[in-house]
């Protein structure tokens, strides 16, 4: 498990593409956090949540998850490695980039996101996980985030993001319903991840 942790942030590092988002995503959230630190929230929780679902989806996209499995056949322990990993990650964006708002006296809503972002993070790794396909996963978070949270639920509802967005202001019931929809997405990754890949 140890050794996926530390291949996945290994690749993360040293891949261009990789690298290169995560500095540029450091840098725009750095200058959005000393200009207007809710705009900054926002773009961190985007960005904690796709890093972390990239970085698990990409196997999947590049084909290299079959060379994972080979050299590690337990596909639970690749898979909470690699939760691990997005958790380090995210956080460390977020750390990073949310360094002004320490500075500006906001260190609160620095401290509220810091700690919901692992459990976002599990949430968006494992869910990769389970489609597999960064597209599709990205387009049906989304969808699901417009029509059903946003639209039907009026971001009220008990549903996953509207429960980040509560946990990131520093509510504890949404952090207590963000824990449940990672272990919830946990539990559904630790499920799939016995599927096939011949169809992906």
């Amino acid at each position: 498990m140890l050794k996926i942790v530390r291949s996945d942030l290994h690749r993360t590092a040293t891949i261009r593409s990789s690298r290169i988002s995560l500095i540029v995503s450091v840098a725009l959230g750095t200058l959005i956090g000393s200009v207007n630190i809710d705009a900054w929230g926002l773009l961190a929780g985007m960005v904690a949540f796709g890093l972390a679902a990239t970085m698990v989806a990409q196997h999947y996209q590049h084909r290299t998850a079959v060379l994972l499995y080979l050299t590690v056949p337990r596909r639970i322990a690749v898979l909470v490695g690699q939760l691990i990993a997005a958790m380090i990650v995210a956080s460390g964006f977020v750390a990073v980039s949310g360094l002004t708002l320490l500075v500006k006296g906001a260190a609160d809503r620095y401290l509220n996101l810091l700690t919901v972002v692992p459990l976002m993070a599990v949430f968006g790794a494992a869910g990769a996980a389970v489609v597999r396909r960064p597209t599709w996963f990205f387009l049906g978070c989304a969808g699901w985030f417009v029509f059903v949270e946003g639209l039907v639920g009026r971001l009220q509802a008990p549903l996953p993001f509207t429960a980040f967005i509560s946990a990131g202001s520093g509510d504890v019931g949404g952090l207590l319903l963000a824990s449940g929809w990672a272990a919830v997405a946990s539990v559904a990754a630790g499920v799939a991840v016995g599927r096939d890949l011949t169809s992906d």
